[in-house]
């Protein structure tokens, strides 16, 4: 079985010598922009690119403003400030995801709180999300209180694992009616859609990530989008330093970050993001190949996009019988060239996250145990 896994993958990618997981293409306008850049002289946080990719993306996913920022990380962790999560709150979350959103959450001295996802699409559950707060909330003064910690939960932060949707509109019902500030990582998702609305514009803000293994890149970056022209005023302010605008003076009113994002990257976002569509195309059909070819296998099962969703197919994954069938085919794909890892570790099983409260993880310890990642990029 895992002999025949190795070959399909090398057919796919026409070689035989060591297979990324997910590597960048950069093959449109990428060293033209950079050039352009270079030449301008701007090249760090102020610049045309900035402009230009901040006003594409807002308009590519729908939303009215998009706010720049060094990475994802940042991009979630502006956002959660400018939703006014303080230390000693609690937000919301799922534990199996990359560790940026727990550690986003961190940074604000809040206290993450995870719920179980759901199986099919790997997400927060919504049944998990409504139990858990219907057993151990109370409103007080429109104010969401989790009666076992006596804390207030602020906010709510589910992922969209992988680029596949959750629930995301029943998500977003039930932290309306709780009065729960929702902000989706959407790290992983560009290009994902649910109920042909764009992931990331569900909630009061949306945060995404160009890392260097993202379906577009620029080496690091991210954005925040929200259609809130408040929030987005106080997230430029926030991420520039909190700098009052003025021809030469430096004033500053508050304590702010240094999170927003370089020309020189944002030249490359540019560039990448006129690729994206053929990116996608290029995804899906090699995800139908994959879906195609473990049809035939009883002890894996291809992730396919859930139901009322357009899935970027970012990094394509599958589910094996169990431990052990996934741990022996780890082994032999990376020791045979071809790089496939596990999903990540719960947040809940790391040492600094161990005493955060969840409710339980049967699905995510599930999910944990069995996933596999596989090659995925453009082909």
């Amino acid at each position: 079985m895992n002999t025949k896994i190795i070959n399909f993958i090398q057919d796919i990618y026409q070689t035989k010598d060591f297979i990324p997981l997910h590597e960048p293409r950069f093959r449109g306008n990428e060293k033209k922009y950079l050039n352009e850049c270079i030449d301008s002289t701007f090249v760090s946080s102020v610049g045309a690119f900035v402009d230009k990719f901040e006003r594409d993306f807002a308009s590519y996913v729908g939303a009215k403003y998009a706010v720049a920022t060094v990475n994802g990380t940042s991009a979630l962790h502006a956002a959660l400030m400018v939703a006014d999560v303080k230390e000693g709150d609690e937000v919301l979350t799922q534990a199996l995801t990359f560790i940026a959103t727990a550690n986003a959450i961190s940074y604000c001295g809040a206290k993450p709180v995870f719920i179980d996802v759901d199986i099919k699409t790997l997400g927060m559950s919504v049944t998990s999300l409504e139990t858990f707060l219907e057993t151990n909330c109370t409103l007080q003064d429109n104010t969401c209180i989790n009666t076992t910690t006596n804390r207030i939960i602020k906010a709510c932060v589910p992922m969209h694992t992988f680029g596949h949707p959750c629930e995301i509109d029943a998500i977003a019902k039930i932290c309306n009616k709780w009065h729960i500030t929702l902000i989706e990582d959407a790290a992983e998702s560009l290009g994902s859609f649910y109920k042909q609305k764009h992931t990331g514009t569900f909630g009061k803000m949306g945060c995404f990530s160009f890392n260097g293994n993202k379906i577009i890149t620029s080496g690091g970056g991210g954005v925040v989008v929200t259609d809130d022209e408040t929030l987005a005023k106080r997230l430029k302010h926030l991420t520039t330093t909190a700098k009052v605008p003025h021809k030469w003076e430096y004033a500053h009113d508050m304590i702010g970050y240094n999170y927003r994002l370089p020309n020189l990257n944002a030249a490359l976002l540019v560039a990448q993001l006129e690729e994206l569509e053929d990116f996608l195309a290029s995804k899906r059909v090699l995800a139908q190949k994959y879906a195609h070819f473990f049809e035939s296998f009883t002890d894996i099962e291809f992730i396919k996009e859930p139901d009322s969703a357009e899935s970027n197919y970012w990094l394509n994954a599958i589910i094996c019988k169990d431990k052990k069938v996934r741990d022996e085919l780890l082994e032999f794909t990376n020791a045979n060239g071809v790089m496939t890892r596990p999903i990540w570790k719960l947040m809940s099983e790391l040492e600094m996250f161990q005493n955060c409260q969840h409710d339980g993880l049967e699905n995510s310890k599930y999910l944990s145990d069995r996933v596999i990642n596989i090659p995925s990029s453009v082909v």
